[in-house]
């Protein structure tokens, strides 16, 4: 399934226009969530491994669990974890 994220945060500017697609095997998050960190550790020099198991994945309307089906229009956002004060 072809996968378009918008990138936000940490991930902003890691990818020209900040967004990547990508072609990913399976249907869940939890599927998404593996080829994000495939390509990140040949991609991604300067991203923190662990920051990605933290990111939240997001539709335009939800935050989807690593066990929800991706959806069927492909676009998504991936979301880094914040802190405030």
């Amino acid at each position: 399934m072809r996968i378009e994220l918008e990138l936000f945060g940490a991930l902003r500017g890691v990818e020209p226009h900040d967004r990547l697609v990508l072609e990913v095997d399976g249907a869940c998050v939890a599927d998404l969530r593996r080829a994000v960190a495939t390509h990140a550790a040949a991609n991604w020099p300067g991203i923190a491994p662990g920051l990605l198991q933290r990111c939240a994945f997001a539709t335009p309307t939800q935050v989807l669990r690593d066990a929800e089906p991706l959806p069927p229009d492909g676009r998504m956002a991936i979301l880094p974890p914040v802190s405030g004060g």
